[in-house]
Formats: C-alpha cells, sequence, structure tokens
C-alpha cells in the first residue's frame, strides 16, 4: 500500500490523524499522527428530536437579517431652533448683544443661529438652553417608516418616475 504522506510503498499503512485529516500512514510516518478512532466522531447517541429543532431555530435567528438601526433612537435638534431662541431671548428682554455678552458668545454667530443659517453645536447648544431655559432638542425614532408598508400611500419608485 502507499503512504498517503511520503508516497512509499509500505507493506502495510495504518489510518492516523494527522492535523485533524484521517491518513493512511506508513510505520515511519505515523510518528507523526494520532491514532485514529473511527467512533470518536459518532460514538455518541444520535439527538433528540426537540435538539435538533432547537439547533435549526437557531440557526434561522443566526441568518436573519437584522436592521440595527430600527429601534435607534437620536436626539436631533428642532426644526425652528432659531425662533424658538429668539423668543426666549425676547421673552428675557435682552437684544442681541447684550445676550451675546452674558453667554461670552459673538453676536454675529448668535445672528446666524436665530436666522437659522447656522446649526449650533453641542457645546453653543448647551449654552443657550442654560442661559434660555428652553429644550432645543428632540428624540427621533431612526429608521421608522412613514407610511407604513404597500398599498396605503407609502412611496415606491413609480412617484418619482415621469409617465407620458
Amino acid at each position: 500500500m502507499i503512504c498517503e504522506m511520503c508516497g512509499k510503498d509500505s507493506p502495510g499503512t495504518k489510518a492516523m490523524m494527522v492535523e485533524g485529516t484521517r491518513l493512511m500512514l506508513c510505520p515511519d510516518c505515523a510518528k507523526f499522527g494520532d491514532e485514529y478512532k473511527a467512533s470518536s466522531k459518532s460514538g455518541g447517541p444520535a439527538p433528540s428530536r426537540t435538539v435538533i429543532e432547537e439547533r435549526l431555530d437557531r440557526r434561522e435567528k443566526r441568518m436573519q437579517t437584522r436592521d440595527v438601526y430600527s429601534s435607534a433612537e437620536t436626539v436631533e435638534i428642532i426644526d425652528d431652533y432659531g425662533n424658538v431662541i429668539r423668543r426666549a431671548r425676547e421673552a428675557k428682554g435682552m437684544d442681541l448683544e447684550q445676550f451675546a455678552k452674558s453667554i461670552q458668545e459673538k453676536k454675529g454667530i448668535l445672528a446666524k443661529v436665530e436666522s437659522n443659517n447656522l446649526v449650533p453645536d453641542d457645546k453653543l447648544r448647551a449654552k443657550l438652553e442654560k442661559a434660555l431655559g428652553i429644550k432645543l432638542t428632540e428624540v427621533v425614532q431612526s429608521g421608522a417608516t412613514v407610511g407604513g408598508g404597500r398599498g396605503n400611500g407609502s412611496m415606491t419608485l413609480a412617484n418619482f418616475i415621469k409617465k407620458e
């Protein structure tokens, strides 16, 4: 018989496990492997029906695609933040210049924020909220679909195609 490792023709070969592979080896190459036990893989009793079903269920859950953003909530600045800031400032009785000095910001930056031309960063937003006693953020549910599913007024590709 031919050794599957060295290729020598040997009078007798022996089944051995070499790095997880069953090979028929000559006595010289047998020292590189471990004794092959045929019953090591299928030695135990067969798994029961419920175990198989549980494994299939787990596999099915693992193979499903998940939308990681479906339940994510994000905090975003409100749409009309400029008017909210202006109204709160005027309710305190301050003009833009006085308010800018009180929170140590530039008048031009605050004017841009109040006209919705500049979105305030988190540091400025926190200053404005604290100084004016207002809330400029809201929690938004990400991944929420508008209109739901099919056939109830939701947008489809057909809404964007011109029909002549």
